[in-house]
């Protein structure tokens, strides 16, 4: 699904990525865990298209196909959906009116007509009880006012909504406390399929004892220094980053 090759990109003339493998079939999901600088959100960022990072060597391809001269919408459209770590307030924008919008603007990128508004108000009910949402949540104005574990839930029911191929949660677990943590993770772990795929970034194996990896990477100084399965968050949460470090040198 997702294959990134020999990837070094950066911002404002500095290398912050040099040389990212990363091949994450449909069906798996992959963590990337590292210290803070390593390059994690870069790597979330370059992948989902932000303008203000330069791919200066290296390839994207999702399904087979480059993404690298895709604008950010454009990859959303095929399939490609970001959690932020700040997530923006939209006064005066429902969350239900936001999700009919970005529903409706990726069907238009693809030649079809907009959702019928029965079919649409099906799938938000369905998505909603999917992941114990509360209908007068999605009334209102979106991320305004939202707690951490709010504006998390928030991102989790686009996501369900979308049905990306690849989402990418980029540290969701930044600021939650354990109930929005598992808040969260059990709403991922509902929507994980054959037919997606998800790519964790964390800090921590937390996280990570709920939504199960297929495989963690870890990164350190802009490269994939080691990786493995699930035992390796554990190995992390045990040594910490250091040893990683050392071995590089």
């Amino acid at each position: 699904m997702l294959s990134v090759k020999n990837l070094h990109a950066g911002i404002e003339e500095k290398e912050i990525l040099k040389g990212i493998n990363l091949d994450i079939k449909a069906g798996e999901v992959h963590a990337i865990m590292g210290p803070n600088g390593s390059g994690k959100s870069t790597l979330s960022a370059v992948i989902a298209g932000k303008e203000e990072y330069e791919v200066n060597k290296g390839e994207i391809e999702l399904d087979g196909n480059s993404i690298l001269e895709m604008d950010p919408e454009e990859r959303a459209h095929e399939g490609i959906f970001l959690s932020f770590q700040y997530p923006v307030e939209i006064p005066g924008v429902s969350v239900t009116n936001f999700i009919k919008a970005a529903i409706n603007q990726t069907r238009k990128a693809k030649g079809l007509e907009d959702m019928p508004a029965s079919d649409m108000l099906k799938k938000i009910k369905e998505k909603s009880e999917l992941l114990e949402i509360d209908r007068k949540f999605l009334s209102r104005s979106l991320n305004v006012g939202f707690s951490g574990g709010e504006k998390k839930r928030n991102e989790i029911f686009q996501m369900a909504m979308l049905e990306p191929k690849l989402a990418i949660l980029d540290e969701t677990d930044s600021g939650l406390d354990i109930d929005a943590l598992r808040i969260v993770a059990n709403g991922v772990n509902k929507l994980r399929s054959e037919d997606n795929a998800v790519l964790v970034i964390t800090h921590y194996q937390r996280l990570l004892e709920y939504i199960v990896p297929d495989v963690v990477h870890v990164l350190v100084d802009g490269k994939i220094v080691k990786t493995g399965g699930k035992e390796l968050a554990l190995e992390l949460e045990e040594k910490g980053y250091d040893w990683l470090k050392a071995e590089t040198v």
